[in-house]
């Protein structure tokens, strides 16, 4: 097997990210129907890295339903006369979002572990949408902890089903911190963005670390207060371009999607930036009017709704938090979006279904 997992198929503005590691230097294309498509960069194909992407238009995945992994080993790279092994391919079916009864599985705060949140998410069935919401890895300071986010995308979708990924405030610590971007899908190097799969929109917002820069904790390492406000005016643009983006035809539901709850008031020292997160909401809940806002951070399961306890800045949505991770269990969250409403199903590891509810 050339390949380290399956494929993990990223949804990121409008196109997939298609990402994988090989098992040995070598460099990587993706052909879908006639086209074929190039882990490049300016015309030079890579292979330093053996994680590998390839960027595809979704319209053309969806519409043909299958891609094929095409994987050529390096022997030695040379200024002359390159050496390599023959090509090796492998396709891999793919299934789109549907229009409807559309089933997601959320997970957050998994810190490494990859079977307990995997069970949960078998627990509550097929899956359309796999959805990771930061902290997957307990930290970024070894590169091989970033095999955790590709083998829960192998073991939930097979490479056939579409991901949207999240970072949160434990991806930003460590020596490969500054490079998550390089491992993960990203827009134009941004981690935070739109994407459209389906009949559904979302956004997602990146809150960086969850106190002030100068906490000792972060050593002068972070700077996440240009990093927010930088969010603020990428959402206005958003809004600015509404009938390409949540006002495009076609679209029923609207997402946000935020590894920290930003519209509840957290005690010191995470009591942080309510001005900006209180911007956010606003703009948020007057413009884009979301119809659910996925978050985790707090290592709890729960439905939020607005105007209860936990909205202290002006909620846009209700808020689904839904990863809590236990010592002898995880428990994540199951969503089907229907015509009569979202059904919201809480499942942990050992099977069980602790909440469920209807919005």
């Amino acid at each position: 097997m050339m390949l380290k997992t399956t494929p993990a198929v990223f949804a990121v503005e409008n196109e997939y990210q298609i990402m994988v590691s090989t098992t040995k230097r070598a460099l990587f294309s993706v052909r879908v129907g006639n086209e074929e498509y190039f882990d490049e960069s300016n015309g030079i194909m890579r292979s330093l890295s053996d994680l590998h992407r390839v960027s595809v238009p979704m319209a053309a995945l969806d519409a043909a339903k299958a891609y094929t992994v095409c994987v050529r080993p390096l022997i030695e790279r040379k200024p002359y006369f390159t050496e390599t092994e023959p090509l090796w391919e492998k396709t891999f079916a793919f299934h789109p979002v549907p229009a409807e009864n559309v089933r997601i599985y959320h997970i957050s705060d998994a810190h490494n572990r990859r079977t307990q949140p995997t069970a949960a998410a078998n627990a509550f069935g097929e899956i359309d949408l796999l959805i990771l919401n930061g902290d997957v890895i307990d930290h970024s300071g070894d590169p091989s902890k970033f095999d955790n986010i590709y083998d829960i995308c192998a073991r939930l979708t097979g490479g056939s089903k579409p991901v949207v990924f999240s970072r949160g405030n434990h991806d930003m610590r460590g020596n490969y911190a500054e490079r998550f971007a390089d491992y993960t899908p990203n827009a134009s190097g941004k981690t935070y963005y739109t994407f459209r799969v389906g009949s559904i929109w979302g956004i997602l917002m990146d809150c960086g670390e969850d106190k002030v820069d100068a906490n000792a904790e972060y050593g002068y390492t972070v700077c996440c207060k240009q990093f927010r406000r930088r969010q603020t005016a990428f959402l206005r643009r958003v809004i600015a371009n509404k009938e390409t983006e949540y006002a495009a035809a076609g679209v029923k539901h609207r997402l946000v999607i935020s590894h920290v709850p930003f519209a509840t008031r957290f005690n010191p020292p995470f009591n942080i930036e309510e001005d900006i997160y209180t911007e956010w909401a606003r703009l948020l809940r007057e413009e884009v009017k979301p119809d659910l806002m996925l978050c985790g951070h707090v290592h709890q399961i729960g439905v939020w709704e607005v105007g209860g306890p936990k909205d202290n800045l002006g909620q846009p949505c209700t808020v689904v938090v839904g990863g809590r991770p236990e010592k002898e269990r995880w428990c994540g969250c199951g969503l089907v979006f229907g015509e009569q409403g979202t059904e919201i199903t809480f499942t942990d590891s050992n099977g069980a279904v602790p909440e469920k509810r209807n919005i």
